[in-house]
């Protein structure tokens, strides 16, 4: 039987003299990256002061919200499908709800020292923005649930986590209740986006019956918790339970937010990248677009309406957009794309430069440690694909099988030292950490520009033959073909050879591809064991709703029929 995963601690030689240096350094450029943002403000220390010891106290989300109204107040920060909401009334209501969830949290018996957990399972829409910043102000953990998961899977996180009030949309009623049924749990439930009715609590409801002064400040922070994607069974939770005021500075180097512009929030906001750009949004007086699902051409059309200027998505989003062969007009109010969450392929970014310019940053990092890396759009032009370079307060190390630095241009696995990472999942196990850098379970080089690229997971490396093969550099040829749209690469056992390639593809519409024509550019680009055995076509490869492709279903299927249900 597995345990957790203990930290392994590895002298790096040098590089730990030098450590309290770096850790300097690293503080002084971000507190320059807050200082650019006017998140410091060096001629009101007062300011400064008290956004550090909010966030402390009730979070970041909360912070920015507190930030933007002071600054303000009448500015519209949410837009979805009931209209608008400005920073004072979303301020308002986030106060208003806390004293209601303060009311329910008060009648669960609990140590006297524990956390109050709520859960929200939500998609994005006002309601989990306002439970977000309800809970920094009630002091409580917020517990972000994948909106695709199953009930017995919800069941399982929901007890994990000790959630005690459960917010969630009203779509989600059914597999809620069930997910309590299985459980034995009987959680006091507040739908997000109901109107009060009856016996039912609602947000709405909530905001309406509480008074609009906030509760008073909590001891500390609840913090958060980010679940992982789950495409290996039930998603793990990251809690983010210590707030650093510099930890902002970590995203915002080299991914700066433009002030009250308008941000298209295509990513889903349970998720870490959504997450993040949520609060610097929020945190820069923006006007933020929510829409509870993502539709390619209604995303182009907000785009074209609203003038947008940012626009947060993950890869296959703006795979959807392009296909559409959009007129660039439509798109020319856009300066810049933030994409993360999966693999960025090369060729839609170049396919993005082309077509909208400069705009595409690539951030690359986990649940686990945050923000890892970006790519600007300079570096994406210099080097199609790659994540870029760390930024403020984050450092990352390649390091071999003996844990130790490989040198640039040789894989390594990919390891971050950073002011967001978490010290362990909530369920006790961990990552693998060395000297303080932890462990993403991926596969990375650094290239002769010193930018890093991502190359698959250490997990997801096939061994066929005995030889290892690195699935990315498979699916980066085949989909170099003209008439291949997207494409996944996974290995399945073989009594001959322990596993063999399967080559899952999606074809462009009215293209016709035959799986030998495959094989064959395998074989002359690529050596003979890392030519695919098997060739499938599918109409779409599966995916979580992060975008992230469930290469578990792609191996443990017999028949392309046993993918299409998926």
């Amino acid at each position: 039987m597995s345990g957790p995963v203990l930290p392994r601690v590895v002298a790096l030689g040098p590089r730990r003299v030098g450590e309290a240096v770096e850790r300097g350094l690293d503080i002084a450029r971000a507190l320059r990256v807050l200082q650019r943002e006017g998140l410091l403000e060096p001629l009101r220390l007062d300011r400064t002061l008290r956004n550090s010891r909010e966030t402390v106290h009730l979070g970041p989300l909360t912070t920015a919200v507190r930030v933007a109204r002071r600054r303000t107040p009448d500015a519209v920060a949410l837009a979805d499908d009931r209209g608008e909401v400005t920073y004072r009334e979303l301020d308002d209501r986030a106060a208003s709800v806390a004293h209601g969830l303060l009311a329910l949290l008060g009648r669960i018996e609990r140590e006297p020292e524990a956390t109050p957990v709520v859960g929200i399972l939500c998609r994005d829409h006002r309601g989990p923005v306002i439970a977000l910043a309800a809970a920094g102000y009630a002091g409580a953990r917020a517990v972000l649930l994948n909106t695709g998961s199953a009930a017995p899977q919800l069941a399982t996180v929901l007890a994990r986590e000790g959630v005690e009030v459960l917010v969630h949309d009203a779509d989600f009623a059914d597999v809620v209740a069930q997910a309590c049924s299985e459980s034995g749990q009987q959680l006091p439930t507040v739908v997000a986006d109901a109107a009060p009715a009856g016996d039912v609590l609602t947000l709405d409801g909530l905001a309406d019956a509480g008074p609009t002064s906030p509760p008073p400040l909590p001891a500390t922070s609840g913090g958060l918790v980010i679940l992982t994607s789950g495409t290996t069974g039930v998603p793990k939770g990251a809690p983010r339970s210590r707030m650093n005021p510099l930890q902002s500075a970590q995203v915002l180097d080299r991914l700066p937010f433009p002030h009250g512009c308008t941000v298209l929030m295509a990513a889903p906001i349970f998720h870490g990248t959504g997450l993040s750009q949520l609060c610097l949004a929020l945190a820069a007086g923006c006007r933020i677009v929510l829409a509870r699902r993502f539709d390619a051409a209604t995303a182009v059309a907000t785009i074209r309406a609203e003038q947008v200027r940012v626009l947060v998505l993950v890869p296959t989003m703006l795979h959807r957009i392009l296909a559409l062969d959009p007129d660039p007009a439509d798109l020319a109010s856009l300066e810049r794309i933030y994409a993360a969450g999966s693999a960025l392929p090369a060729a839609l970014c170049v396919r993005t430069r082309e077509l909208l310019g400069d705009v595409l940053y690539n951030m690359y990092g986990s649940t686990e440690v945050g923000v890892a890396a970006v790519a600007t759009p300079q570096e994406l032009a210099l080097a199609p694909g790659c994540v870029g370079r760390a930024p403020a307060a984050a450092r990352v190390l390649l390091l071999g099988p003996d844990r130790r630095p490989v040198p640039d241009g040789e894989p390594g696995i990919v390891f971050v030292r950073s002011a967001l990472a978490f010290t362990a999942y909530t369920d006790g196990s961990g990552k693998e950490v060395v000297d303080g850098y932890v462990s993403t379970g991926d596969v990375g080089r650094i290239d002769e520009y010193g930018l890093l690229h991502i190359e698959g997971r250490e997990d997801d490396m096939i061994v066929s033959g005995g030889e290892n093969v690195v699935p990315a550099q498979v699916e980066a040829l085949l989909a170099e073909h003209s008439g291949v749209d997207e494409v996944a690469v996974v290995g399945v056992p073989d009594e001959e050879f322990g596993q063999r390639l399967r080559a899952v593809v999606v074809l462009l519409p009215g293209a016709v591809v035959e799986a030998e024509e495959l094989r064959a550019l395998a074989r002359e680009r690529l050596a003979r064991h890392e030519v695919p055995r098997e060739v499938w076509f599918v109409a779409a490869l599966p995916r979580n709703p992060t975008g992230k492709v469930l290469k578990r279903v792609l191996a443990a299927a017999d028949s392309v029929e046993g993918i299409g249900g998926f």
